[in-house]
């Protein structure tokens, strides 16, 4: 089911609050890429230019690098209950803002606004979760002998650089600063670069809030990345991205044994054993593979289905069935469930993987092209489901980061663990079975992170969220991750000399 509108892009930056163009927010200004240059930001759903951000470069990282410098000690002296009442004030702005912020990522990032909603929900819930956490930062005390006492302090890094990808916009960005500043620190943040707007606007709520410099805000491709992270004034980086572009970071970053975390791709396994309501199980991993927030684009979502062979058609057909009932449209159109990718790169990428697919011998049994009833104009992807893929096949071996289900089939359970396990990424499982035993076993044997034992994709605020081998270093969304934006200092004080 497609749905469409025939807004134009005038009317559509209108109806989002999009301005038709955005500077760099440094230091609690606005201000000019130094070199001048611009980079068009384009409506996915009409493949138009919405408006254009400056593009950032090493010039202007290194000048919202030293404005974060500035901020940041007088910022960390504050003490933990007014940076919680200033994010807690924050929070209030985003939630204030919803239907705008919603709107924006709709237009910016092809995301409809109906699962908009839920991914500010989580931006407003995030940063209060972390004002709520800003307390928790405690050293300890050590035994010594004699009258000496011996004491650990947790301090903030000074500035964190924060680097998030172009999917879930305004979720990423918002509970990508919520850590650091909640734990003292100022921030550097680098949305990605094909969908800014909502990074940007979060800076205008900031305005007042937050003092000058806790929060900047670079637009721009590689090369600001890349500068922030070789930044010798940024001791922390925070990365959310792809596995070659994490390596990168880690790369760049060891240069000065900089303190660095990284969620990174994954290709997810959903292992279904026969004893499970396979219509449940189906529903299930519809909504796990975030078609209707993200068409798929999503680290968590799982794409390579492993089904037992006594239930796997059953299971392809309620699958399937569902996922041709989710409406396509223009995002910003109420009740669209699925909007485009992104942008051209990744919609042609994502192309190109089915073509292989096909070419590969896998079946097709649902999508594969463009929506019917859509125009020609927009980076449509129908939702697409694969069968008879085997796990030699790129199907089942690369991230295709987009709305395409792989279904591969098993009888022996060893044969499933080695499936599941078999790839050098881990960050998330999902294992449905009615079976408790059988659940315990798995959700310890399979290599991921974050293990779900009949789940749908959800994530309770404060259950640490990360990944095993490729998929990154470190948590999120935690107590752990709060903890991580700070460093030891031990003081071991000696009961001096009596005059």
């Amino acid at each position: 089911m497609t749905l469409t509108s025939d807004l134009s892009p005038a009317t559509r930056r209108a109806a989002s609050g999009i301005r038709e163009h955005y500077d760099l927010s440094i230091g609690g200004e606005w201000v000019p890429a130094a070199s001048g240059a611009r980079t068009p930001s384009i409506d996915p759903t009409t493949e138009e230019q919405v408006t254009e951000v400056a593009e950032a470069g090493p010039a202007d990282v290194a000048r919202a690098v030293d404005a974060a410098t500035r901020a940041a000690g007088p910022w960390a002296a504050l003490g933990w209950q007014a940076r919680a009442a200033a994010l807690t004030e924050l929070a209030d702005r985003v939630a204030a803002h919803a239907g705008e912020l919603a709107r924006m990522d709709a237009v910016d990032a092809g995301i409809p606004v109906d699962g908009m909603a839920k991914d500010v929900d989580n931006a407003v819930a995030t940063l209060r979760y972390f004002a709520g956490l800003a307390s928790e930062l405690k050293g300890q005390t050590i035994e010594v002998p004699g009258v000496g006492l011996n004491l650990t302090l947790r301090e903030p890094y000074g500035v964190v650089g924060r680097i998030v990808p172009f999917n879930h916009p305004i979720q990423f960005a918002a509970s990508g600063i919520a850590g650091p500043l909640a734990a003292g620190n100022a921030v550097v943040l680098k949305p990605g670069d094909t969908t800014p707007v909502s990074a940007l606007r979060l800076a205008e709520l900031a305005d007042g809030v937050l003092p000058p410099g806790v929060l900047n805000v670079v637009t721009g491709g590689r090369e600001a990345g890349a500068a922030l992270v070789a930044h010798p004034g940024v001791p922390r980086i925070a990365f959310t991205g792809g596995v070659e572009s994490g390596r990168a970071v880690a790369r760049a970053a060891a240069d000065r044994l900089k303190a660095v975390t990284l969620e990174l791709s994954g290709k997810n396994p959903l292992i279904v054993f026969p004893d499970v309501d396979v219509a449940a199980a189906a529903e299930a991993a519809t909504r796990a593979m975030n078609f209707t927030r993200g068409q798929g684009q999503s680290c968590g979502s799982p794409s390579r289905m492993l089904v037992h062979e006594s239930v796997r058609a059953e299971f392809v057909a309620e699958l399937v069935a569902r996922v041709e009932a989710l409406s396509v449209g223009d995002p910003l159109v109420p009740g669209v469930e699925m909007g485009p990718l992104a942008f051209a790169g990744h919609h042609q990428r994502v192309l190109g993987h089915l073509e292989r697919g096909l070419a590969s011998g896998a079946r097709l049994v649902t999508g594969g092209g463009r929506p019917e009833g859509l125009g020609p104009a927009g980076y449509f992807l129908a939702p697409t489901v694969f069968d008879d893929v085997t796990p030699e096949m790129a199907l089942a071996t690369e991230e295709i980061f987009g709305p395409v289900v792989s279904v591969l089939g098993w009888t022996d359970e060893d044969q499933a663990l080695q499936i599941a396990n078999a790839l050098p990424v881990g960050l998330t499982a999902n294992i449905w079975t009615n079976d408790v035993t059988t659940a315990l076993r798995f959700g310890r044997a399979v290599q991921a992170g974050y293990v779900w034992i009949n789940g749908a994709g959800q994530r309770p605020l404060g259950a640490p969220f990360g990944g095993h081998k490729l998929s990154g270093i470190g948590t999120e969304n935690s107590l752990e991750e709060l903890v991580s934006f700070t460093r030891v200092k031990n003081l071991s004080i000696g009961p001096g000399s009596r005059p």
